[in-house]
């Protein structure tokens, strides 16, 4: 098996059932500026949960306390949270203390991975290319730092909050003038503002299932939004934007981008799944990786479902294998 094959036991009948994993939260919803995708990426896994016979119920830490789940008996939760106070290692830190094993990366692996910064930092530390950037903490800089900034990255450049997903809050800036209001924007909902060198090219994305040694990557998704705008409305509410799988990539480029993937997932100490997102240069065909999503979405738009299905795995066993490899920091899984 190559390191990019699929592991056939991701579509096998669990040995004891669907009932031998017990009952099942699917914590979706929560209090992130992600909400809304969030509910719909928990309701479509708790569909396919219950379509397999598992135990499934919906569970939004917004409403209810998460002491709740062990009280009720839970044995697993389904993370289907989106955003900082979701897939950040907050709530993988409750679910340690209440030993409750859950899908995805532990507590240090979320809590990096949804920090930008610090992603790059330790990319760049292993050898992984990702575009260039300069960060502004808010109330810690002064006008003329802002307006410079394009100087060192070049134009357009991108402004994102350090700790959003789902494209909230970015800006492709095209212009001196506009850099003041992308990093107003950005700095109301993230003390730390990422300002990034845009790489003109070819936009994909990478899935990865499984941990260590044993991750493999999906097949490579290209997007073609319009007018290369892949922003949240695109992302989750038309369906104007293409995704392409096969990517039809340059010979050699869909490998070497999954090989890339496969170590920036393994040098952050990922598990369970997750999805990278590259921008190829379009003229040095160079990849560089933009960030790491360790709990995707898995609404009718998300990018995993579609990389899954095109290696042979339907929505429904994708949301069983993940879950049925739930499991701690601390300990194993039940």
């Amino acid at each position: 098996m190559s390191q990019f094959d699929i592991n056939p036991k991701a579509t096998e009948p669990l040995p004891g059932g669907t009932a031998s994993l017990g009952k099942v939260a699917v914590l979706m919803g929560g209090v992130s500026a992600e909400r809304e995708v969030s509910l719909m990426s928990g309701s479509g896994v708790l569909k396919a949960l219950l379509s397999k016979g598992v135990d499934a119920h919906a569970f939004d830490p917004a409403e209810r306390d998460l002491s709740e789940l062990k009280r009720e008996g839970f044995a697993r939760c389904f993370i289907a949270l989106h955003g900082r106070l979701g897939e950040g290692g907050s709530v993988q830190g409750a679910l340690e203390l209440l030993g409750i094993p859950y899908t995805g990366s532990g507590v240090m692996a979320s809590a990096i991975s949804m920090d930008k910064v610090m992603t790059k930092r330790i990319w760049l530390s292993e050898g992984i290319p990702t575009p260039r950037y300069q960060l502004l903490r808010r109330g810690a800089f002064e006008r003329r730092q802002v307006i410079e900034i394009p100087d060192t990255l070049g134009l357009p450049v991108i402004v994102k909050p350090a700790r959003e997903g789902s494209s909230i809050g970015v800006t492709k800036v095209v212009g001196y003038s506009g850099m003041a209001d992308a990093v107003e924007a950005a700095g109301k909902l993230d003390t730390d503002i990422l300002c990034e060198e845009c790489i003109v090219g070819d936009e994909v994305t990478c899935p990865v299932l499984g941990a260590g040694d044993g991750a493999r990557a999906l097949p490579v998704i290209r997007i073609v939004a319009p007018e290369g705008n892949y922003d949240y409305q695109n992302k989750y509410f038309t369906d104007t934007t293409q995704y392409l799988v096969p990517a039809n990539l340059p010979p050699g480029e869909e490998e070497a981008i999954q090989a890339l993937v496969l170590k920036a997932y393994r040098v952050l100490d990922c598990r369970g799944w997750g999805r990278v997102d590259v921008m190829i240069d379009g003229k040095t065909r160079q990849p560089y990786l933009l960030e790491i999503n360790t709990s995707p979405g898995m609404t009718g738009h998300s990018l995993v479902p579609k990389s899954a299905q095109a290696a042979g795995i339907s929505y429904e066993d994708l949301c069983v294998h993940l879950l049925a490899n739930a499991a701690l920091d601390v300990g194993t899984a039940a």
